[in-house]
C-alpha cells in the first residue's frame, strides 16, 4: 500500500508526522512519499519537496509564490503518475491544496483532507469544490463535523492532534497567581508576518505589566531560530524593550507554556496548546484596515480562537460587514474564555490588564481557569492520529470508514 501525505506548514508537518507514525503501527508496510517538513521526513516520508518553507497568509503573498507552488505541484503529480497511491492525504493548508486535490482525483486517487481547511469560518461558498474534490474529511472539531456532514460531505470526527502527544508537561498547573516573579509567556506567532504584525502590541504589554508589576518575568517562545534572530532585533530596536529582561527561545515553545503564569499570543492553532495546559491567555491579531474590512464582510466563525469557538454556544453564523474599521479597540467579547483582540488599533493596554488581572488577582485567575477547564475537559483528548490512521487505511483498501470507526470504539 502506497499514501501520499502533504502538508504546507510547520503545524500540519508536525500533525502528518503523527499520523504517518500511526498508520506505521498498524501497517509498517505502508510505502509513504509527499511534501512536507522534517518532522514528515524523520519518520520515513520520502519527501518529493520540503513545502513549509512557502508557508504564507494573504492573497497578495500567495501570487508571490504562484511559480513555487505550481511547480510543487507538478512534481507531485509525476508521483501520482510513477508510483500511484492508494490514498492522497492532505493536511491544512487549502490554496495549494485544492490544486493537489484536483490532481488526484483525475488520476483516480482518493483524497482525503485532515484538519480539513475552516472554509466554515471564512469561505462557505467553497463547500461544493469541497464536495467535488474531497472524498472524506477527517473533522478535528465537534462543530466542524456536524457542518460538513449538514452540507453533504462525508465526514469522521476525530479529534484535534494538538492533543495526541502532550505528556505531562502540558497538565495543569497548580501555581498561585501571586507567586514570587510569574512569567508571561509572549507568542508572536509562527509565520514572519504574523510577528511583524503583533510583535510590537506584546512588547507594549509586557512594558505596561512590568510597572505595575515589576517582579514579573517575560519570555517570547520562537518556531525557530531564525524567527528567534529576527525578534531579537526587533528587541534591540524598540524603545525601552531592552529593559524588560525578555528572554528569547527557539523551539521551546511547549517547555514555556508548562511554565507559564499567563500567556499573550498570536491567533493560531498555539491556543489548544495553552488550552491543554490550562493557561490565562489573551489572543491577539493585528491586521490593516483593508484587511479588517475584507474579513467582516467573509467571516462567518464568530471568533478567531478555536478555544472560544469550542466553547461558545453558536460558533458559527451570519456574516458581520463593517464599512470603516474601527480605530479604537473595543473589548473583548465576555462569553470568551480567551479574550480576543481582531484589531487594527493596539490592543497592548487591554491585553496587559487581563494579565495584571489574573496575577493580582486570585479569584479572577480562578474564575478564568474554570472556564478553560470546562472545554479543555471536553476536547483536550488525545488520539486524533490513532482515529485518522484508521480511517485513512479504511479508504486506501476501498473499505466503510464507518466499520472502522465502530470496530475502534469497540
Amino acid at each position: 500500500m502506497r499514501v501520499f501525505v502533504s502538508a504546507g506548514e510547520p503545524s500540519g508537518d508536525h500533525h502528518a508526522a503523527l499520523l504517518v507514525r500511526a498508520i506505521r503501527e498498524r501497517r509498517p508496510d505502508v510505502e509513504f512519499a509527499g511534501l512536507g517538513g522534517p518532522h514528515m521526513e524523520a519518520e520515513g516520508v520520502d519527501l518529493v519537496a520540503n513545502m513549509t518553507q512557502f508557508a504564507v497568509m494573504w492573497i497578495s503573498r500567495a501570487i508571490l509564490n504562484i511559480h513555487r507552488f505550481v511547480d510543487l505541484a507538478r512534481r507531485a503529480e509525476r508521483n501520482f503518475l510513477d508510483s500511484k497511491p492508494d490514498v492522497c492525504v492532505l493536511v491544512d493548508f487549502p490554496g495549494f491544496h485544492w490544486w493537489l486535490a484536483w490532481r488526484a482525483k483525475r488520476h483516480g486517487i482518493p483524497v482525503v483532507f485532515y484538519c480539513p481547511p475552516q472554509i466554515w469560518a471564512w469561505a462557505s461558498w467553497r463547500i461544493g469544490k469541497m464536495r467535488r474534490l474531497v472524498d472524506h474529511v477527517l473533522s478535528a472539531l465537534p462543530f466542524e463535523h456536524d457542518w460538513f456532514t449538514a452540507h453533504g460531505v462525508r465526514s469522521t470526527l476525530v479529534g484535534h492532534p494538538f492533543f495526541d502527544d502532550l505528556d505531562t508537561a502540558l497538565s495543569p498547573r497548580a501555581s498561585s497567581p501571586t507567586a514570587t516573579k510569574p512569567l508571561v509567556l509572549l507568542l508572536p506567532g509562527s509565520r514572519g508576518q504574523e510577528i511583524e504584525g503583533v510583535l510590537g502590541s506584546l512588547l507594549r504589554a509586557a512594558a505596561i505589566i512590568r510597572r505595575r508589576l515589576p517582579e514579573a518575568r517575560f519570555a517570547i517562545g520562537a518556531l525557530h531560530e531564525r524567527h528567534a534572530c529576527r525578534i531579537e532585533e526587533v528587541l534591540r530596536a524598540t524603545a525601552g524593550a531592552t529593559g524588560l529582561g525578555i528572554e528569547i527561545y527557539a523551539g521551546r515553545t511547549r517547555s514555556l507554556i508548562s511554565e507559564a503564569t499567563a500567556a499573550i499570543a498570536c491567533s493560531g492553532s498555539v491556543s489548544l496548546e495553552l488550552l491543554a495546559a490550562r493557561v490565562p491567555t489573551v489572543i491577539v491579531y493585528r491586521v490593516s484596515g483593508f484587511a479588517y474590512l475584507v474579513q467582516s464582510w467573509y467571516r462567518r466563525a464568530r471568533f478567531i480562537t478555536l478555544v472560544n469557538l469550542l466553547a461558545c454556544r453558536e460558533p458559527i453564523g451570519p456574516a458581520r460587514p463593517v464599512l470603516v474599521p474601527p480605530l479604537t479597540v473595543p473589548p473583548a467579547d465576555p462569553e470568551a474564555v480567551y479574550p480576543e483582540y481582531l484589531a487594527v488599533g493596539d490592543p497592548a493596554e487591554r491585553s496587559a490588564a487581563h494579565v495584571i488581572e489574573w496575577l493580582t488577582d486570585a479569584a479572577a485567575r480562578r474564575r478564568a481557569v474554570e472556564r478553560i477547564e470546562v472545554v479543555a475537559a471536553v476536547v483536550a483528548r488525545p488520539g486524533s492520529a490513532a482515529r485518522a490512521a484508521d480511517s485513512v487505511l479504511a479508504i486506501a483498501g476501498g473499505g466503510d470508514v464507518a466499520i472502522a470507526a465502530d470496530r475502534r470504539a469497540a
